[in-house]
């Protein structure tokens, strides 16, 4: 068969879709042709499986294992660094105490043999006759020449914290004060300090030596007589 002799379908198509077969387009419906370079959808691949998913899960559970305890122990040190830091504290806190204690208190041993020397110029002061109206002029030098003395050692003592608290007339202090007897009184409330045998004195607001004193007391119910 040659090649001029092969069956020709295109004027077969023409005539198909040319317009004088209306007859047969009313009863056949056109549908499109597909063209040839146009391939069918093909069907979605399911996603492969990552190869070292399996592989990593071992040690990606051993770092977060590692982890954990990498976080017990860091809250642990931080726990025993803070402890620590609050001890060191306590510690420049008790030194820094006891430096200011050993500054403000070195003198304490000197200061007790000073107010006793303070201490016995006030008596030499009390036993000086009383003033009287004609007496001598060096009587009356004298005595305010020691007033005058007693003045400016109480001063220098109060310019270095060592300070006297006159005790007469205040009512007894078990810190300020020692008791050396009662005596009966209604004029006085119980415990009204009625003699002042020396002076209380402190050294920077520490006690250093007790006034001693004489404190009132209420006076005995009277007795009953029994006998009648």
């Amino acid at each position: 068969m040659r090649h001029d002799d092969a069956f020709d379908a295109k004027p077969l198509f023409r005539a198909v879709q040319s317009p004088s077969s209306a007859g047969m387009s009313d009863t056949l419906p056109e549908a499109p042709w597909p063209p040839h370079d146009e391939a069918p959808p093909r069907p979605e691949a399911a996603p492969e499986a990552h190869p070292h998913s399996a592989a990593d899960a071992g040690p990606i559970a051993e770092l977060a294992a590692r982890i954990r305890v990498l976080e017990a122990e860091n809250t642990e040190l931080r726990d025993k660094w803070m402890r620590s830091e609050a001890d060191m504290q306590n510690l420049r806190n008790r030194t820094k105490r006891e430096v200011d204690d050993a500054r403000l208190y070195a003198v304490q041993k000197f200061a007790k043999d000073v107010v006793e020397a303070a201490e016995n110029l006030r008596r030499g002061i009390e036993n000086l006759p009383r003033p009287l109206p004609n007496e001598p002029e060096i009587v009356s030098r004298l005595r305010e020449g020691f007033e005058g003395v007693e003045r400016s050692f109480v001063g220098v003592l109060e310019r270095n914290g060592i300070v006297a608290e006159d005790a007469l007339g205040k009512m007894f202090d078990a810190h300020l004060h020692q008791a050396m007897g009662e005596q009966p009184s209604d004029m006085h409330p119980p415990g009204t300090v009625l003699q002042a045998w020396s002076r209380g004195w402190t050294l920077n607001g520490r006690l250093l030596r007790p006034a001693m004193v004489v404190v009132a007391k209420s006076e005995p119910p009277p007795a009953v007589d029994t006998t009648a």
